[in-house]
């Protein structure tokens, strides 16, 4: 699921949550609800906007294990060096 940012100009705080793509959050007290923070003393109709940021965060796979050697030095036929 995308993680998004969303800044509040009321308090200047910025708030990051996971939602769907086509999810909307319109508010801070949506913004509160959605990510579990205590709204303080902030209006809870106060606008909030969505900030870019660098994208959706995805693991990142790791290398393929190695393969043991086929062969000598490594060639499935023979390097040629001991006969």
């Amino acid at each position: 699921m995308p993680t998004y940012d969303y800044l509040c100009e009321k308090n200047s705080r910025t708030v990051t949550v996971q939602h769907g793509m086509k999810e909307v959050i319109r508010n801070w007290g949506e913004l509160c609800q959605k990510a579990g923070v205590e709204p303080g003393n902030t209006p809870l109709e106060s606008s909030v906007e969505r900030v870019i940021s660098g994208g959706i965060s995805l693991p990142i796979a790791s290398p393929a294990p190695s393969l043991p050697m086929a062969g000598c030095c490594g060639n499935p036929s023979g390097c040629g060096h001991h006969h």
